[in-house]
């Protein structure tokens, strides 16, 4: 088993080891034991948060995870929701809260998060607001939640004004992954977490791209390992952590463009080789980056989004939580391994995605 320990404002474990999903509840009791006194009636509650698929998956009764929590000793009651973003809402959200207090929950009890980005972030916001914040463990069964989304704390639910407008950093107590379960993604949902991967080995670790054919948990592991070292340094996106966000003014954009259809991180990589392309163009890297990553966009053929114009993408991406007054926050790469930050006017961003854009179709972008 791999430990990686996360020291923020609350120091917590992230496990990592195939099969752990059948031990998760002996995980669980060393850090929120069941109760004072096993076998007592008034034991500790857990609400099981998580999408119908992934509850007919892992979580109902007779499977490991909840069979282990009960024999553990904990009071176990789920609540499940229908699969997608569609489901990351304030309604969800109060929704989650409604059945907790309906039974009884306390703030010595919590939660847990068993799927990916979509539910650790509306479980984890449930869990910050719940009596003014309860525990809670994230379990995540997606590659991307697994290297990215889980990790740092970071929790919301979207608006019609844009992705995870509403939210606030909570800490998790425990986060349990078990890479066995990404044999039940498709090949979509790989592409998607591998993005975030990708991400982290553009801004800080190289070394990650090697990981990728080789040993997809160790790549995994390296993914956190980036985001654990700036999240430390970071914790609540007033500086460093904001490199995290590459590629995702212009990627949240094209989700928000697509009605939320467009998969996470297929649209983060296309913000990536904009984003590159037109710092690029602009002369803001001190090396150049977007032929590296159009080399991983063919590699791994992921899909490209162009029926969105640069007006479109501008509107969406004004509302964008890294927006600093006029302002709005851009992360590009410097060189390989490498990324920095511009503060640019709103006005400019238009001219900016169209840099972009042109550069795409003059590399005959399919």
């Amino acid at each position: 088993m791999q430990k990686i320990t996360m020291h923020t404002s609350k120091t917590y474990d992230i496990l990592i080891e195939e099969g752990l999903l059948a031990s998760a509840a002996e995980r669980i009791a060393e850090v929120l034991p069941p109760s004072e006194e096993p076998g007592k009636a008034a034991a500790r509650r857990c609400c099981l948060v998580c999408d119908k698929t992934v509850y007919a998956l892992y979580g109902r009764q007779e499977l490991p995870l909840y069979d282990g929590l009960t024999a553990a000793g904990y009071d176990v009651h789920t609540c499940t929701f229908d699969p997608g973003e569609g489901s990351k809402t304030l309604k969800m959200a109060a929704e989650i809260c409604r059945v907790m207090a309906a039974k009884g929950f306390t703030r010595d009890d919590f939660i847990i998060a068993l799927g990916g980005g979509v539910c650790g972030d509306l479980a984890g916001f449930a869990a910050s607001v719940y009596m003014r914040g309860v525990s809670f463990v994230q379990i995540p069964t997606t590659l991307l939640a697994m290297a990215d989304s889980s990790i740092g704390g970071k929790t919301g639910v979207n608006t019609e004004a844009g992705k995870n407008m509403i939210g606030s950093f909570w800490q998790p107590d425990l986060i349990l992954i078990d890479p066995a379960v990404l044999e039940t993604l498709d090949q979509a949902e790989v592409l998607n977490g591998l993005a975030e991967i990708i991400k982290a080995g553009f801004i800080a670790d190289g070394t990650i791209f090697d990981s990728l054919s080789e040993d997809l948990t160790e790549a995994i592991v390296k993914a956190i390992n980036v985001k654990k070292e700036i999240v430390e340094a970071d914790e609540r996106e007033s500086g460093q952590r904001r490199l995290l966000n590459f590629g995702h003014t212009i990627g949240h954009a094209i989700e928000k463009c697509s009605g939320y259809t467009v998969p996470h991180g297929c649209a983060v990589m296309n913000g990536m080789y904009l984003t590159s392309l037109a710092a690029d163009e602009l002369g803001w890297s001190s090396a150049p980056v977007a032929g590296l990553i159009r080399n991983v966009i063919d590699a791994f053929a992921y899909p490209v989004y162009k029926e969105y114009k640069a007006a479109q993408l501008a509107e969406a991406a004004a509302g964008d939580k890294k927006r600093v007054s006029d302002n709005i926050v851009i992360v590009y790469p410097d060189r390989p391994g490498c990324c920095g930050t511009k503060e640019l006017p709103v006005s400019e961003l238009e001219n900016f995605i169209v840099t972009g854009l042109s550069k795409a179709k003059a590399t005959k972008w399919r």
